[in-house]
């Protein structure tokens, strides 16, 4: 039986899941364990940093350097600490929380930018990793796993048993080939909603094959029309954040004087009732916010890629772009960086190409000509300029139509150079 790694072709699957009480209890107990897990890797990681930092053949310090290093296993921190012995925790849950410490240090050594491993705190949203085994199975399907289908509706997942579920598609367990099912993460977020995640592995391709198109396109996302492509057709910016802000900030503005009233009396807010229910209210309004931008970004992707050849784009920073306090809510509103991420991985399943390109001068670049705004003493558009005249060629250009094109114009030449 070939391993996760082994095989061609890898999916993700996300679902709703409706947990008992008792069956969140087991939920609660084994993310508590998995972060207690983790933030023990990271105290250990730290300890050994600063003792490897003396420099002296001490005795008492080799000694204490070799218990931390023997206690970096799941088993021997069992050992260590008998709570995380209890039969609800799933042994997988330790390992994996092990195995995502380690990741987080070799994503530190290769990237720089996120930082070493820090320690997670105690959050309204709960997470634990489990993994999908095979035991005495020649063949891996949706079926037969520790982790598996008993039907559309009915998952079974071991420690918490049978759930119900909503979301799973027919066509993934109608599947005839080996279908092994890898890492599970069971999460719930701040709106107390509940979620299995899945990563799903095969030989045959999850999607059907799609034929050519023959069609190429450039993008220009901006905060003025979502998207504005270069066959001329713009999608609008639904801005789903700023037509519930106000919403929003009622409720906040509610939650924070509870949170008042509770600190003044000198009540946990953990137990406050008032306090978790408007809480909750708030976390909601959140969730639906984010489910309505996530599910337009998901329909605009799939539509770009299933029916272009070649989709090019500007590689966009979001984090130096934040730094612009006049356009930081709209450009997190608009979901940018999630969009561009969609297109890549959707690329990939669906046999299409997607490039991005650099930004540089895109908007100020005559597609005609080719002058650029900014040259031989001419000023430079501002956000403001949504149409202008060439001063060379005297076309009219309007502003993102004419970006659209030069994105296009750079992706073709970057994709003859490759």
């Amino acid at each position: 039986m070939k391993s996760m790694a082994q095989l061609e072709y890898h999916y993700g699957l996300k679902v709703r899941i409706y947990p008992s009480d008792y069956q969140k209890q087991i939920i609660k107990v084994n993310s508590d364990a998995s972060r207690f897990v983790y933030n023990e890797m990271v105290a250990i990681g730290k300890e050994l940093w600063q003792l490897n930092r003396v420099k002296l053949s001490i005795d008492t310090v080799q000694d204490r350097i070799q218990q931390l290093k023997l206690r970096q296993n799941a088993k021997q921190m069992s050992n260590h600490f008998q709570f995380l012995e209890d039969k609800r925790i799933d042994s997988l849950a330790k390992a994996n929380a092990i195995q995502n410490y380690h990741k987080a240090w070799n994503a530190f050594r290769k990237v720089h930018e996120t930082g070493v491993p820090k320690f997670h705190r105690k959050s309204y949203a709960w997470r634990y990793q489990t993994s999908c085994q095979y035991p005495k199975q020649k063949t891996a399907r949706l079926d037969n796993g520790t982790v598996c289908f008993e039907d559309r509706k009915h998952i079974v997942v071991p420690k918490l048993g049978r759930l119900r579920i909503k979301g799973a598609q027919q066509r993934l367990l109608d599947r005839q080939g080996e279908t092994r099912i890898g890492t599970v993460t069971i999460s719930k977020d701040a709106a107390d909603r509940f979620f299995l995640s899945l990563q799903l592995g095969s030989d045959t391709p999850f999607v059907p094959k799609i034929s050519r198109t023959n069609r190429q396109i450039g993008i220009d996302l901006n905060t003025e029309n979502f998207l504005t492509a270069s066959d001329g057709r713009t999608i609008a910016n639904p801005r789903y954040y700023r037509t519930i802000k106000g919403k929003l900030a009622k409720a906040q503005r509610t939650l924070s004087r509870r949170q008042r009233r509770a600190k003044k009396e000198q009540r946990s807010l953990r137990e406050s009732k008032n306090y978790q229910k408007q809480r909750l209210l708030v976390a909601k309004i959140h969730a639906r916010v984010f489910d309505r931008r996530h599910d337009f970004l998901q329909r605009t992707s799939t539509a770009l890629i299933k029916n272009q050849d070649l989709v090019v784009a500007e590689e966009l920073r979001s984090r130096n772009l934040l730094k612009n306090h006049a356009l930081a809510m709209s450009i997190s509103d608009v979901g940018w960086r999630s969009f561009l991420s969609m297109l890549s991985y959707k690329a990939d399943l669906y046999d299409r190409q997607f490039i991005t390109v650099s930004p540089k001068n895109t908007t100020q670049t005559c597609h005609d000509c080719g002058f650029v705004m900014g040259s031989d003493g001419t000023e430079k558009l501002t956000l403001a300029d949504r149409e202008w005249v060439c001063p060379q060629c005297h076309v009219h250009h309007i502003r993102d139509y004419n970006a659209a094109l030069n994105i296009l114009e750079k992706g073709l030449q970057k994709q003859q150079k490759a």
